[in-house]
C-alpha cells in the first residue's frame, strides 16, 4: 500500500512539472506578438540609454580633465621658482 502511495505522489509531481512546463510554454507562444510589437520600442530605449551613458561618460572625462589640467599648471607655477632658486643654491 505504501509503495502505491509513493507511485500516486511521485505521478502528481511529475503530472505538475509537466503542466507547469506546458504553461509556460504557452504563456510565452501567446505573449510572442506583444514581444514583436514591442521589439522596436526596446531598441530605441537600447539607443537612448547608450547615448545617454556615453554622454555621461564624456561628462564625466571632461570634468575630471577641467579639475587636474589647471592643478597641473598651478603645480608647475609653484614648483618651477622653487626648483630654479633651489638649482641656485
Amino acid at each position: 500500500m505504501f509503495a502505491f502511495l509513493v507511485f500516486v505522489f511521485v505521478a502528481g509531481v511529475v503530472v505538475l512539472a509537466l503542466g507547469a512546463a506546458l504553461l509556460k510554454f504557452t504563456i510565452k507562444l501567446a505573449l510572442l506578438p506583444l514581444k514583436l510589437l514591442l521589439l522596436p520600442l526596446f531598441a530605441v530605449l537600447f539607443i537612448v540609454k547608450m547615448a545617454f551613458l556615453l554622454v555621461a561618460g564624456i561628462a564625466v572625462v571632461s570634468l575630471i580633465v577641467a579639475v587636474v589640467v589647471p592643478l597641473i599648471v598651478l603645480a608647475a607655477i609653484v614648483l618651477v621658482p622653487v626648483a630654479l632658486i633651489s638649482a641656485l643654491a
